[in-house]
């Protein structure tokens, strides 16, 4: 194309990037009691810069072809930062490599615009190939770290195995979520891909949510979240580890479990959010589900709700890695009110919104799973005795 039609589609990008940046967000009339979800993604491939997509220069792209192809936005950490809604995006290029970037919005809901610059991590291991799914805790020392997962191939693969992988938990710190550093791998005996930071000192040392695996894929004959307890951040290393949320046999995290973003302290308690993991005819089904914790006791669960929190719905089940919702990050406002980002089948990422008053509700007072369809229809049965009386004394 010759100058002109170059600048006048280019004109055209940008028009149509303002516009879907501007798109505002709406609640669905779907409201369940417990969260609202809302109409559109908040981040999606398309939200990527134009400058990260095409060059701009005619001279060297006279064809306005893009360069550097984005696949996927999605499993974003998130904080409220100098009353900032920021969230560490995982983007993935059609290279199939992972970066983090950071996303700012006015309001937490819509009018998501992209830093400039991508997060450029300290490269410290040339055997790092990838990196994904952060968990944003700013913590009561001062900093606020990010725990993701770093993998690389497994040295151990036989020939021609390309697809073997071992995980490990990349941490970092930062005090304005620009410069970043970079502090050693977690040292475990197992690998480690789910891992959360706890945002108090546990007995004066730091604590960690886990999830041990055997492969990087497999959770083995284990599993489930653990927790640890760790001397020192800058050589974090698991020493002992303890299952607080184990895997169950026919039920939403039978597959695997793992915690999402790090808990929010209420008077009740610390509301955790996780996904759980099932095998299905259509493969693993990622659902999000939550459970309380004992507020001086972290690691003592006490409170299950039984089944999921949240489920892929509508067009939240198609994308890359479909009938998945996945969540690593969340924000507590001074007023009550909570947000939460999930991303929906590796492609998206969506916000929901509800309360502290209500998800301490949900929690506390939903009944936990059975783990029977006895137990099930007896839960069930209950309610329906109750319901019918207050039906039949209204009537009276």
């Amino acid at each position: 194309m010759d100058k002109k039609d170059f600048d006048k589609r280019l004109n055209e990008l940008f028009k149509s990037y303002e516009k879907l940046i501007m798109l505002r967000n709406e609640k669905i009339d779907d409201y369940n009691g417990i969260y609202y979800r809302y109409k559109h993604p908040i981040l999606t491939a398309d939200h990527a810069p134009i400058f990260w997509r095409y060059d701009l220069n005619y001279k060297t792209n006279p064809n306005l072809l893009q360069r550097f192809g984005i696949n996927s936005t999605f499993n974003a950490g998130a904080i409220l930062f100098n009353n900032r809604y920021l969230l560490v995006v995982r983007v993935e290029g059609w290279d199939r490599k992972s970066f983090f970037a950071v996303a700012e919005s006015p309001n937490g809901i819509d009018q998501w615009r992209f830093w400039d610059y991508p997060i450029t991590l300290p490269d410290t291991d040339k055997d790092e190939t990838n990196v994904y799914d952060m968990r944003l805790t700013q913590h009561e020392d001062g900093w606020i770290y990010g725990i993701f997962c770093s993998e690389r191939k497994d040295p151990n693969a036989p020939p021609g195995d390309l697809s073997s992988a071992i995980a490990k938990a990349g941490i970092v710190r930062t005090k304005d979520l620009i410069a970043w550093e970079r502090l050693p791998d977690l040292k475990s005996k197992t690998q480690q891909r789910n891992v959360v930071l706890h945002p108090e000192f546990v007995n004066g040392k730091y604590a960690l949510y886990t999830r041990p695996q055997e492969t990087f894929i497999e959770a083995g004959s284990g599993g489930g979240i653990g927790w640890a307890l760790i001397d020192d951040i800058e050589n974090a290393e698991i020493r002992d580890e303890t299952i607080i949320e184990p895997r169950v046999y026919h039920t939403i995290k039978e597959v695997k479990n793992g915690l999402g973003p790090p808990p929010i302290k209420t008077d009740k308690g610390w509301l955790q959010l996780a996904h759980g993991v099932r095998s299905c005819a259509a493969g693993l089904r990622y659902v999000l589900y939550m459970f309380m914790t004992d507020l001086k006791e972290p690691w003592k669960v006490i409170a299950s709700p039984g089944g999921y929190f949240m489920a892929p719905k509508g067009e939240e089940r198609v994308g890359d890695v479909s009938n998945v919702l996945f969540s690593n990050g969340w924000i507590k406002k001074d007023n009550g009110e909570v947000y939460i980002y999930y991303a929906s089948s590796d492609t998206r990422m969506h916000v929901a919104t509800s309360t502290v008053e209500k998800l301490v509700d949900y929690c506390l007072n939903t009944p936990a799973d059975g783990y029977r369809t006895h137990t099930s229809v007896a839960t069930l049965n209950k309610l329906i005795t109750k319901n019918l009386q207050i039906m039949k004394n209204k009537k009276d």
